[in-house]
């Protein structure tokens, strides 16, 4: 036999065969899925329940995807960008606008059933019985608030007649708060608890009042990535129709609901000029009620 001839009936045959043990290794690897919460920031709380939900989600497709986190503190502004740019990010989760429903591809399922649109106010403990007493929310709007430079929320709450300034600093708003640089700093029911906890007992949570906007915290992944948003969005679906969510919300935030006692607050309603049309907001399987309990 010539010698080509037992080069193609033995060498490239086994070289196919390795060729298609190495892309079934490659693909039984899976693919790292890099999340906005640094290694820097593993022990903040905040992140905790978006990490371990896009876990679950993840662990609910037939994709093997794993997760870590990325290297980096950045602002939202500039994660997302990041993101969008595909620098070392693939998934990020935040809250919902028409902009960055523009810029990025939403998974439109409110992944805290809409508890970031509940919000409690931090105040300085001196000030606490200053809200008891307050005859009206128009006097509530008239003290001034805190929000970060690039929140939504910052355009929500000037929109609804709020006297806001803002800071691009996390820290640096508390601060603001304890030195009276401002009256109130508007924290959603899953966020205040543990932020106060970390901080000063000068401060507290002001009661009778919580502001209620519709606001959907999403996960986001960049356009191009059609097989993250698919896994995603398949893996939540199917979190809530087997209880799976629900009980990974109960067991991050019912002790934050039943301390935050909403149905015995006043609620001040507001409008969120920012929701894009396209929010799910008539499936009520997916928003957190507070009349209907967990």
């Amino acid at each position: 036999m010539p010698l080509i001839a037992i080069l193609r009936s033995t060498v490239l045959p086994g070289l196919a065969v390795s060729l298609l043990l190495l892309a079934g290794s490659v693909a039984a690897a899976g693919r790292d899925i890099v999340y906005s919460w640094p290694k820097t920031m593993q022990s903040d709380p905040r992140g905790h329940y978006p990490i371990a939900l896009l876990q679950l989600a993840l662990s609910k497709s037939d994709q093997p995807f794993s997760t870590k986190p990325s290297d980096f503190v950045m602002t939202q502004e500039r994660t997302l960008k990041q993101l969008e740019l595909g620098c070392g990010i693939d998934v990020v989760w935040t809250m919902t606008n028409a902009a960055r429903e523009q810029q990025l591809l939403p998974i439109r399922f409110p992944i805290d059933r809409g508890l970031i649109g509940w919000r409690l106010l931090a105040v300085k403990q001196q000030n606490v019985s200053q809200f008891i007493k307050l005859p009206n929310a128009e006097l509530l709007k008239q003290m001034l608030a805190v929000q970060g430079i690039d929140w939504p929320d910052y355009g929500i709450l000037t929109a609804n007649g709020f006297k806001v300034t803002s800071s691009n600093h996390f820290d640096g708003m508390y601060q603001m708060l304890l030195r009276e640089r401002v009256r109130i700093f508007p924290r959603s029911v899953t966020e205040i608890w543990p932020e106060l906890a970390a901080r000063s007992e000068e401060l507290a949570v002001a009661p009778r009042w919580v502001l209620h906007y519709p606001a959907a915290l999403y996960f986001f992944v960049r356009k191009e990535d059609q097989q993250l948003a698919q896994a995603i969005e398949q893996g939540l679906e199917q979190a809530l129709a087997d209880g799976s969510l629900r009980a990974l919300f109960l067991q991050h935030f019912a002790k934050a609901i039943e301390q935050a006692q909403l149905t015995e607050r006043q609620v001040l309603q507001l409008n969120n000029p920012l929701l894009p049309a396209a929010t799910p907001l008539q499936r009520a399987d997916l928003w957190f009620n507070p009349a209907e309990g967990f």
